[in-house]
């Protein structure tokens, strides 16, 4: 509640700060504000009773930016103390846009002739992930995308990965080329043997059947690596 003076009820002292925000920001657009204002604004819709620029900030703090905020898991939001399942289905909702945002500079796209707006997705959908996944971009004849598809999910540092049932998919679809995905939730996207190990096998099953695997993409926190760019494969 407000402060009581001379018989008023006086509006909290962060419904002003609230609304010159709102305003910077429409006047001035995401430049004119910093990280921890921009959660605010998010934070304004869940929580509209109460200072959230702490919290802001201590989300900041404990996640390092505003993305692995938007990005990190449901698990790890729900033990920040002030974070309800309101406040985590807006950030889940954020998050979903960015990925949808980021997949529309790849869809109907020639992927080798746009290969940054790949990675740029693939960092967007992948990079603050806490278990690994393993995905697959499916592309035809022209090495448009057909198809983006998790295929394993497993811990925080391995992911069982059956290249028979990749081929099989890419069959499936009738996909000719395959861009593999994976996150390293460690941040270091730096590829281990096993990493390279699979790669080749995926590689040994699909090129018999006419199916080229273009590049094995690790995203990380800290980056991202090519296993065609380090000349892994």
């Amino acid at each position: 509640m407000g402060d009581f003076q001379d018989g008023k009820v006086n509006p909290p002292h962060y419904t002003g700060h609230r609304e010159r925000l709102r305003e910077r920001f429409r006047t001035g657009g995401d430049e004119a504000i910093a990280d921890y204002e921009l959660l605010e604004l998010i934070l304004f819709r869940s929580i509209p009773r109460q200072d959230v620029k702490p919290l802001a900030k201590e989300l900041l703090a404990a996640f390092g930016s505003f993305a692995e905020v938007i990005g990190a898991s449901k698990a790890r939001l729900r033990t920040m103390k002030g974070i309800g399942e309101a406040t985590i289905l807006d950030f889940k909702v954020v998050h979903a846009a960015s990925r949808r945002i980021a997949r529309s500079g790849v869809v109907k796209r020639p992927v080798l002739s746009s290969w940054p707006a790949v990675i740029d997705y693939c960092r967007t959908a992948m990079a603050y992930e806490d278990r690994e996944q393993f995905r697959v971009l499916f592309l035809d004849k022209k090495n448009r995308m057909i198809a983006d598809e998790v295929q394993q999910t497993g811990t925080v540092d391995h992911t069982p990965v059956y290249p028979r049932e990749v081929v099989k998919r890419a069959l499936e679809l009738a996909a000719t080329a395959l861009v593999l995905v994976h996150n390293h939730p460690s941040g270091d996207p730096a590829p281990s043997r096993a990493d390279v190990t699979m790669t080749k096998q995926v590689i040994d099953a699909a090129t018999p059947l006419g199916i080229t695997v273009h590049d094995h993409i690790i995203i990380g926190r800290d980056g991202h690596a090519s296993l065609r760019g380090l000349q892994l494969i």
